[in-house]
């Protein structure tokens, strides 16, 4: 094989695999595919995580508590005179004189290590690293309330998305039925069959037409603006999505939704963390009441030099151990206070628990609800829409064997043109109404 043959093939190759990648990169985005970009990419959901990182730092910062703490410092103290004292002599036998006698060094080193180990807090470090650990737990059950929220975000944005595309086209094809109503109102103009004012209501009713048709392609382009936000890509970039807006019934009853809520939903599990937490803060503040007790040691080294090795009136080196206990006995109610504080906030956390139990329940009777009205409005659209399209037949043969006017044609053909909106509308509100429902329910599918 020559060096040339091998290039082509090559650049062939080549040119085959960038071709397959654009391919790729402009097939459609279905909904788990949204979904799972915008759990990579979501800034909340990351700020979430990161919440959860610090939980279980202070975790770990409190479980520290039980450990032995180890501590060293060093020191130099100079002296305006060497420390000593007046001995007044002795009168013998034999006798010695009186005279000042040096007991210390002007300059002065200490280094001092320490060991403090704590037996006894009144329940204090156990009780706060306790509360501790179910902050740990409430943050990562925030993480999936956060992940609920993307996924719920990104349902919306993704039937909006065929919403809008579904009015735009209904809005194209009133234009083209607009468009070919106005050619045979000219031509029947040209011919002297309908008077002026009835081409001018056709061709101001197709102008009309062409601006909601405009007005419906910009809420379409502002749609996947919002999924691009949602999933953190430049609001520009092309969108390409599946189309899955279909009906399938929704089976479970508002009794099933409620219990599902009340075993999954991240808020409420949330709030029932924060009420333990409350009541472990209540017995850290109820440890104040009791002593605390250390065992303490240490180890010291002294010298006139930097390198701590001793002078001549004290030895270099010494160390000892001794149990320390320290009690705070009276504050003026300080303790009783705090614990107080602690109590009401406890309770204040209890009253939540129930608070939010019952707008659970109210949250999810809407929803249900909404679901169900948006369900009904798919089953009557779809019945008008068969209506209306027979209604325009016949307004469209009726003007033609020119036994009607044009409004009847132009009302049918906005009668259709409403029942299509109106049945991609409930269709939209369908799904919709399904995401917020599980949302309410603590499910993400």
């Amino acid at each position: 094989m020559t060096a040339d043959i091998r290039s082509v093939l090559v650049i062939a190759l080549a040119a085959a695999l960038v071709a397959s990648a654009s391919a790729r990169a402009q097939e459609p985005l279905t909904l788990d595919d949204c979904v799972s970009l915008a759990l990579k990419n979501s800034l909340v959901l990351n700020m979430a995580r990161e919440g959860a990182r610090g939980a279980e730092a202070r975790k770990r910062e409190a479980l520290a508590g039980f450990l032995p703490k180890f501590s060293t410092s060093y020191s130099y103290t100079r002296l305006n005179e060497e420390p000593s004292f007046y001995f007044p002599g002795f009168a013998g036998p034999p006798p010695l004189p009186g005279a000042y006698m040096v007991t210390g060094t002007i300059n002065n080193y200490n280094w001092i290590i320490e060991a403090r180990q704590p037996l006894f807090t009144g329940g204090g470090l156990w009780a706060n690293y306790q509360a501790s650990r179910i902050a740990e737990d409430a943050a990562a059950v925030e993480v999936t309330a956060k992940s609920l929220d993307v996924v719920q975000d990104v349902k919306i944005a993704y039937f909006n998305i065929l919403r809008s595309q579904r009015l735009a086209e209904n809005a194209r094809q009133a234009v083209e039925m607009l468009s070919a109503h106005s050619d045979v109102a000219r031509n029947f103009y040209r011919v002297g069959l309908i008077p002026k004012n009835d081409l001018l209501q056709t061709e101001v009713e197709l102008a009309n037409g062409r601006q909601a048709a405009v007005r419906a392609q910009n809420a379409l382009e502002l749609a996947k603006a919002r999924l691009n936000t949602v999933l953190k890509r430049a609001v520009t970039e092309p969108v390409e999505i599946v189309d899955m807006l279909t009906y399938s019934p929704f089976s479970r009853t508002f009794e099933n939704c409620l219990e599902i809520a009340r075993q999954r939903r991240p808020e409420l599990k949330m709030s029932a963390l924060r009420a333990d937490q409350a009541g472990q803060m209540v017995r850290v503040a109820q440890s104040e009441f009791f002593p605390a007790v250390s065992l303490v040691g240490n180890y010291a080294r002294f010298g006139d030099t930097p390198s701590v090795s001793g002078t001549l009136y004290k030895d270099m080196e010494s160390w000892q151990v001794m149990a320390v206990a320290s009690w705070n006995f009276w504050e003026w109610g300080k303790t009783k206070f705090r614990v107080d504080a602690g109590k009401a906030a406890e309770n204040q956390a209890l009253d939540q628990v129930r608070e939010l139990q019952d707008q659970v329940a109210l949250e999810i009777k809407n929803a249900f609800l909404t679901l169900q009205e948006a369900e009904s409005q798919i089953a009557v659209s779809q019945k008008v829409i068969e209506q209306a399209e027979e209604n325009f037949r016949i307004a469209e043969a009726r003007y033609k064997e020119r036994v009607a006017r044009s409004t009847e044609v132009l009302d049918a053909q906005t009668l259709l043109t409403r029942a299509k909106s109106e049945y991609a509308n409930a269709l939209a509100d369908y799904h919709i109404s399904l995401a917020r429902l599980e949302r309410s329910m603590g499910a993400a599918r």
